[in-house]
């Protein structure tokens, strides 16, 4: 079938253009026409232009600022321990040991754990009272009294991070695990047979073949992490002290529980172009290292 037969049928794409201009352009185009507004989410009067007023507060608002921090250091870490954990498990499970193909259908379960039952079930972990984790490390010896995991500044974010890297890890796994399975073997075996090591052998040709795996699971994987919302919702509710509060909770709350619709959409678009900025920065890192 050549391209011009297929031009014929470019009309079937429309349904599709519509339903994602209704479900997905409206709402971005009323959320920019917000931002530039002092809109209330009850109030009975129409909203009033305020040019950039909403963006340059922004700026000057230390909650949003300090939830920013808190997004990029949620990201920094999930995303590393993600990448580097998942690629693992994934060259393990490329070897041929027994059981293996029993362990890669398991795999995919923490991944298809609801990130709300995940939550829930890691708040149960982390119970000062009852939870498992307290009640293991008092029995080992690792902690003299129970803690508050998800109730102290200083373990809260750490506990939600082990708790986000649980659920999404098989998913870098699963996604290095199949462009693994797409290598041929011939290279190994000729680099060997040319006396390369098992090292060599991997950052030759092992390295740069799931390199772009790697690349597309860790742009996903910064893109969820820096947008966070559900699991430290539903974990802490951006608590202790807005220790965990990330910044879509903070547009949630800024718009919704503050009622402060423009406002928040204006945090909405600057976080937007904060992570488009990211995922630019990323890609252009990576592209050079290839060249």
């Amino acid at each position: 079938m050549n391209r011009k037969h297929i031009g014929n049928y470019d009309y079937l794409l429309i349904p599709m253009i519509l339903i994602m201009g209704i479900v997905i352009g409206w709402p971005l185009i009323q959320t920019v026409i917000y931002s530039f507004t002092d809109a209330q989410l009850l109030e009975i009067q129409p909203a009033q232009s305020v040019g950039l007023q909403n963006f340059a507060k922004a700026f000057q608002n230390k909650g949003f600022l300090n939830s920013l921090r808190v997004s990029g250091v949620f990201a920094f870490f999930v995303v590393f321990s993600e990448v580097l954990l998942g690629t693992s498990v994934a060259l393990l499970l490329n070897e041929p040991l027994k059981g293996v193909k029993i362990v890669r259908g398991l795999l995919i379960l923490p991944w298809a754990v609801p990130t709300i039952v995940n939550a829930m079930m890691w708040r149960l972990i982390y119970n000062p009272e009852y939870g498992a984790l307290n009640s293991l490390l008092y029995q080992w010896g690792f902690i003299e009294k129970y803690v508050s995991w998800l109730g102290s500044a200083n373990t809260a974010l750490g506990s939600i991070i082990i708790a986000d890297v649980w659920k999404n890890f098989s998913l870098v796994a699963m996604t290095v695990l199949a462009s693994l399975q797409s290598l041929p073997e011939q290279q190994i075996e000729a680099a060997k047979i040319d006396g390369a090591n098992s090292w060599q052998c991997f950052f030759t040709i092992t390295l740069p073949h799931i390199l772009p795996a790697i690349e597309v699971a860790t742009v996903m994987r910064i893109i969820e992490a820096i947008k966070v919302f559900d699991i430290i919702q539903v974990m802490t509710k951006g608590g202790p002290a807005n220790k965990t509060r990330s910044g879509s909770i903070f547009i949630y709350q800024e718009a919704f529980t503050n009622s402060r619709i423009g406002s928040g959409s204006a945090y909405a678009i600057i976080m937007v172009a904060l992570i488009s900025i990211l995922i630019i920065i990323y890609l252009k890192i990576v592209n050079r290292k290839e060249r």
